[in-house]
C-alpha cells in the first residue's frame, strides 16, 4: 500500500516522457531554384526563401526542411524521385508547402533538360521519347503535377499549401509582370479544385515590387531576371510568412514565432 502514493507522480513521470518522445511535425518545403538556390548556402550570393523561413519559425515545435532544387519543374520533381522520398517519411500533421511554374514553361523533351509540362491545369496529355532519361514518357499539364502534390499530401494526413511562384524581375511601363494569366492564375485554380491553401505569393511580392520601383528592384538581381540575392530572397520569406499567418484555419500559423 505504501507504493500506491506514488503512483500519480510516476504516471505523470511517464506522460511526460511520452510527450518529449512525440515527433515534431515537419514543414516540407518542395520548388525550384527560386526556393533553394544551389546548396542553399548562398554560392554566386543567390538564394532562395525557402533556405531562409525556417527563422520564421518555433523551430523547437516543428521542423523545417527545404527540399526544393534548382531547375525542376513540377513534372521533374516527381519523375527524379524527389517527390516519393518525402511521401515516404511523410506523417499525420506535417505539412507541404509548394512553389512551381518557373521550369514549366520549358520543351517536353528537348536534350537540355526535357523538364516542360502542358500548358494550363486540364486533362491533356503528350506521349513523348524523354532523352534524358532516355525513355518514353507521358507527360501532363501543370496542374495535373500539383494536383498530384496535394492529393498525395491530403492521402497521408498533411497539410497542402501552394503558392504562386515568385515573380521576375521585368517591367513593362513601370509595373512589375504577374503571373496572374499563367502559372499564378493555375497554381490558385488548382488549389481552389483540391481544396489546398493557398498563398498568392506572386501577387503579394508583384505590390512590393511595384512600390519600390524598378531600380531598386534591380539591386535584388545580381545575376539574372530571376534570381535573387539574400535581401530578395529575404523578402520573399517575408511574403510568404505573410501569407502563412493570413491563411484562415490553416494550424501552421501556430507555429510561427
Amino acid at each position: 500500500m505504501k507504493y500506491l502514493k506514488h503512483l500519480p507522480a510516476a504516471a505523470a513521470i511517464i506522460l511526460l516522457s511520452f510527450s518529449y518522445l512525440k515527433p515534431r511535425p515537419v514543414l516540407y518545403i518542395i520548388g525550384d531554384s527560386t526556393v533553394k538556390n544551389g546548396s542553399g548556402k548562398g554560392a554566386d550570393a543567390l538564394w532562395g526563401w525557402g533556405s531562409l523561413i525556417g527563422h520564421y519559425f518555433d523551430t523547437a515545435k516543428i521542423e523545417v526542411q527545404n527540399h526544393a532544387i534548382g531547375g525542376r519543374s513540377s513534372r521533374t520533381f516527381i519523375t527524379d524521385g524527389r517527390w516519393e522520398i518525402i511521401l515516404k517519411k511523410l506523417r499525420k500533421g506535417d505539412y507541404v508547402l509548394m512553389q512551381f511554374g518557373h521550369n514549366d514553361g520549358s520543351p517536353l523533351d528537348d536534350t537540355a533538360r526535357a523538364r516542360g509540362t502542358i500548358r494550363g491545369i486540364g486533362d491533356e496529355s503528350a506521349e513523348i521519347y524523354n532523352p534524358i532519361r532516355k525513355m518514353n514518357e507521358t507527360v501532363y499539364t501543370y496542374g495535373y503535377y500539383m494536383r498530384k502534390f496535394v492529393n498525395d499530401a491530403k492521402a497521408k494526413g498533411a497539410v497542402p499549401i501552394i503558392c504562386s511562384p515568385v515573380p521576375r524581375n521585368n517591367f513593362k511601363a513601370g509595373k512589375v509582370q504577374r503571373g496572374s494569366q499563367d502559372y499564378g492564375l493555375w497554381a490558385k485554380q488548382v488549389a481552389e479544385q483540391t481544396g489546398a491553401f493557398f498563398i498568392d505569393l506572386n501577387q503579394r511580392i508583384a505590390d512590393q515590387y511595384d512600390r519600390m520601383g524598378q531600380d531598386a528592384v534591380d539591386k535584388f538581381f545580381p545575376k539574372d531576371h530571376t534570381h535573387p540575392n539574400l535581401e530578395g530572397s529575404t523578402l520573399n520569406a517575408e511574403m510568404v510568412v505573410s501569407g502563412v499567418k493570413a491563411l484562415k484555419n490553416c494550424t501552421l500559423r501556430g507555429f510561427l514565432r
